[in-house]
């Protein structure tokens, strides 16, 4: 009870950080109230001069960014992968799907009209919203329809915005690159979206730095609230020619430098979640847009006098983003720039091969999170029935049980699952000597195990591996890394076997030699378990059957090393030890199982806040995922006793024949062994 409830303890605490992260402004918050922002960006419509004009847009097309989109495999509605451009505003704007709102304190929201233009925006300030055809919280594969639509119909040019911005008392401008994204598909959910990116230059103005031929001296891609800055010429900003390379997150927007999957921890305005930006990606070259130097109450570009919302009105973080015009970089490009982090912390690559690696747990319970957030925003009598339907599952998982007595000098016997949880905890605690160097030993089994199979998937063509080499290390790696667990599994197997022949204070040596006379029958016998569940899974239909199978053989190794049986006959003795009793066998097994996978990053989460590079937080996961491996096998291992004992009590079940090309005997009881009282192997 206590671990489980640990689980839903981590998913509780993150809600609220979900929340605190992305309701911050995108990707800068406004400084000061509406009044004062208008006052600061509201001027002449101008572009500086013609020459200025003609020099910032010579500057705009000379350093426009390349923007590289994770690419859809199955579009539009694939979540995982970018289902939108970087785009005009006229996507929204003249749409005759999108309402004008507002929103009238005391009296909710009233439509103003459909199909607003620039023109209708312009002036309006706070308490109005572009409300864009669907529901954030609804069926959100309406927006990549309606937007995959505009494409076709050529309404949705690939465009940047660019602008020109200056501060008072820095010398030189930035040259900024606004993108505009129809909506929003991340752990928030927003319509519209507002992401970027810009670079900084020494000259005084675009036209000086044109002709020159300057180059930009540091750049800064936009990150939800913050952003990371680098020298121009910094190694890791990728370049064609004057081009800067950059990579929107799939659904996000927020900008990079390469392609990762990038861990926020939200701090210094990162938001809270993993940016992906991994391949497949496909190349993007938007035509920059110049914007007015000042927002404009006039003509093409006076949507930029609109201090409203685009996008619909909802709580937190699903409310739409309000425009650029409104960050603090728009007016203190320089200042805001100098705040931002140098660094974004990228998944750690590799794996030893134990347990669930921390970060990419952390990633998908934020985003479990977040999914529950969203849940009490638009039903709160939906996320009461779901915790409640959640407590009440883990409730009738562990609170119908005895935990006393445990008894851990009697292995052979009768066991509720309480007692099998305290038993195997004491019975560690009692050899902790001897089965802590198995743990050690588990790293370098194991880990040397999944290296094995991870050398084979990268195998090199150049300087990519081919698609053959991938499959088959993915394939080796699917069979291997559980032999190798096994292994370290049998080993303990062999300590409790050597404790229920009465040796007092089995050796560590002494174990793994009772496991290296049988070692080949362990290795097979899991390796036929795994092809054998890939072959009835792959088949779909076969997953009950597979389900049933995972728990009927989970005893082979216990077979093989206390019986000393044959791997077939090990398989059959197994399965006729689970027959009858595969709800009671399940439940134990699914409770291991579960301590595995989330013990690890519950015990480390807290270590994502910190400073900690993420390397040591997936291996100090990982360390304690080996120190399990003895709880789990010493648990297996008395509910094989716990399952011989019932079997001795009550009889070995009969098995039934299923055999459809049979039909007389399908469904029926085998016929048991003449003298043997068994079914039949």
């Amino acid at each position: 009870m206590r671990r489980s409830a640990w689980g839903l303890a981590a998913v509780a605490l993150l809600v609220p950080l979900a929340l605190a992260a992305f309701a911050a402004p995108t990707p800068a918050a406004a400084a000061g109230g509406e009044a004062e922002q208008r006052a600061a960006t509201t001027q002449a419509a101008d572009f500086g001069g013609a020459a200025e004009r003609a020099g910032a847009e010579g500057l705009a097309k000379r350093f426009a960014p390349i923007t590289m989109i994770r690419e859809e495999q199955d579009p539009p509605c694939e979540t995982s992968a970018e289902q939108y451009l970087p785009t005009s505003v006229d996507t929204v704007l003249g749409n005759p799907t999108v309402e004008l709102t507002r929103y009238v304190p005391g009296e909710g929201l009233e439509t103003v009209m459909r199909g607003p233009t620039a023109a209708d925006i312009a002036g309006l300030g706070e308490g109005y919203y572009l409300d864009l055809h669907g529901r954030v919280l609804g069926k959100d594969c309406v927006y990549a329809r309606d937007f995959q639509q505009l494409v076709d119909e050529g309404r949705a040019p690939v465009i940047t915005y660019a602008h020109v911005a200056r501060e008072p008392g820095h010398a030189g401008f930035a040259l900024q690159f606004w993108f505009f994204w129809y909506f929003n598909q991340f752990n928030d959910l927003h319509e519209g979206d507002w992401e970027g990116m810009q670079v900084t230059f020494g000259a005084a103005t675009p036209q000086q730095a044109l002709a020159s031929g300057e180059e930009p001296d540091q750049i800064i891609v936009f990150q939800h609230a913050g952003g990371e800055r680098a020298d121009w010429t910094d190694g890791k900003v990728q370049k064609e020619g004057t081009h800067p390379v950059v990579y929107p997150a799939a659904g996000s927007h927020a900008t990079f430098y390469d392609s990762a999957v990038y861990v926020q921890n939200g701090q210094n305005g990162s938001g809270l979640g993993c940016d992906n930006t991994s391949p497949p990606v496909r190349e993007l070259r938007p035509q920059a847009v110049l914007l007015p130097n000042a927002v404009p109450r006039t003509g093409e570009f006076q949507w930029l006098d609109y201090y409203g919302r685009w996008g619909e009105r909802e709580k937190g973080y699903n409310n739409g983003p309000q425009g650029p015009q409104t960050k603090t970089v728009w007016r203190e490009p320089f200042a805001w720039m100098e705040a931002q982090r140098t660094t974004s912390p990228q998944l750690p690559g590799g794996s030893l091969g134990l347990g669930t690696p921390v970060v990419g747990a952390f990633c998908g319970t934020v985003a479990a999170a977040s999914e529950l957030v969203n849940l009490d925003i638009a039903s709160r009598p939906a996320l009461i029935g779901t915790l409640a339907g959640i407590a009440l599952l883990l409730a009738l998982f562990v609170g119908f049980t005895r935990w006393h007595p445990v008894d851990p000098d009697n292995l052979r016997k009768q066991r509720s699952f309480g007692q099998l949880a305290r038993a195997a905890r004491q019975l560690y605690g009692r050899h902790w000597r001897v089965l802590v160097p198995v743990s050690v030993v588990a790293i370098p089994i194991v880990g040397i195990a999944t290296w094995l199979a991870n050398l084979v998937g990268t195998i090199h063509t150049g300087e990519r591996g081919s698609g053959l080499s991938i499959e088959l290390g993915s394939l080796l790696e699917a069979l291997i890394r559980p032999a190798a667990m096994a292994v370290v599994s049998a080993i303990v197997i062999v300590v409790v076997r050597l404790l229920v022949e009465g040796e007092k204070q089995p050796g560590f040596l002494q174990a793994f030699r009772g496991m290296r006379h049988r070692f080949w029958r362990v290795v097979a016998g899991q390796m036929l378990f795994v092809v054998a569940m890939l072959g009835i899974t792959i088949t779909i239909v076969g997953i009950p059957f597979a389900a049933y199978k995972f728990v009927a053989w989970s005893f082979v190794k216990q077979e093989i090393l206390f019986e000393d049986r044959r791997i077939r006959d090990a398989f059959h003795g197994s399965a006729d030890l689970v027959r009858g009793r595969w709800w009671h066998a399940v439940r134990f097994l699914l409770f291991l199982l579960l301590v595995t996978t989330v013990t690890g990053p519950i015990l480390t989460f807290a270590l994502i806040f910190t400073a900690l590079p993420l390397i040591w937080v997936n291996l100090l996961g990982a360390l304690i995922f080996a120190l399990l491996i003895p709880y789990v096998a010493l648990g297996e291992t008395l509910l094989y006793f716990d399952l011989e004992t019932r079997a001795a009590a009550e009889g070995v079940k009969p098995a039934r024949s299923w055999r459809p090309w049979r039909p007389r005997q399908f469904g029926r009881v085998k016929r048991p062994v003449a003298g043997t009282g068994a079914a039949p192997a």
